[in-house]
């Protein structure tokens, strides 16, 4: 199970949300450049970052900086937030992300997804953000009518090969992953599922190791990291210690 610990960017700053509510946002760091790097230096070999700009708005806007975290460590980054057209995902790769996270367009344009599968495969990332069991769009700002079980379900049909689960109801509230959607969604999937939202404490990490054919692939940290709850060190030894 892989530790990626997630940096969130508005306005150039490193800042985390909570459940995805923009009037809740509290900035930790003013370099996310720094931030990345320290998470590579305690033995992330993945980072999850997001321009929450380019979320609300449709098309990345903190281009510098996803630049120039990409440029700073040695271990893949992925990127989401504004990925809704297959020329910005060429573009990020173009930068030396290795992955981008796309989400709103899943749900708007079936078959431009279907172009993103085509075209990018591993690269591309189907990101299901789930509200109350449905999918939230446009930076979580939106609500769809499809339930993240159902688009998780199409996505596999179309071509993805990973999804990110993130319950926003979780985002950022330390109160433990949501297992049960998890669950749900792994029933209907074989595709690999990356969990994000709700990590407070290392023995969340634990519940998630021993969920047998339901564990997934990876997991996102966030608030918990900059809280000081525990540290990326100490999350990648604990997941290391569960074994394969």
């Amino acid at each position: 199970m892989l530790v990626l610990p997630a940096i969130d960017v508005r306005g150039g700053l490193c800042v985390r949300l909570a459940q995805g509510d923009y009037g809740q946002e509290k900035i930790y760091d003013s370099n996310p450049v720094r931030i990345a790097q320290s998470f590579e230096s305690e033995g992330a070999t993945w980072i999850h970052v997001v321009d929450l700009d380019g979320a609300k708005c449709g098309e990345p806007q903190n281009w510098e900086v996803l630049e120039a975290i990409a440029k700073s460590v040695s271990i893949p980054i992925e990127v989401g937030g504004g990925v809704r057209s297959l020329e910005t995902a060429r573009k990020l790769l173009g930068l030396g992300v290795s992955r981008v996270v796309v989400g709103t367009k899943l749900v708007q344009d079936p078959e431009l997804a279907k172009e993103f599968f085509v075209e990018f495969d591993h690269r591309v990332v189907a990101g299901i953000d789930a509200r109350n069991g449905n999918v939230a769009v446009e930076g979580w700002v939106g609500q769809s009518s499809i339930t993240a079980v159902e688009l998780a379900e199409r996505m596999q049909d179309l071509g993805a090969k990973r999804i990110i689960l993130t319950d926003i109801a979780k985002d950022g509230m330390l109160a433990g992953p949501n297992l049960e959607l998890l669950i749900q969604v792994g029933r209907v999937v074989e595709i690999p599922i990356i969990q994000s939202g709700g990590v407070g404490e290392l023995t969340d990490l634990v519940r998630l190791n021993e969920m047998q054919e339901h564990r997934p692939e990876g997991v996102i940290i966030g608030r918990a990291l900059y809280e000081n709850r525990f540290t990326v060190k100490q999350a990648v030894e604990l997941v290391a210690s569960f074994g394969s």
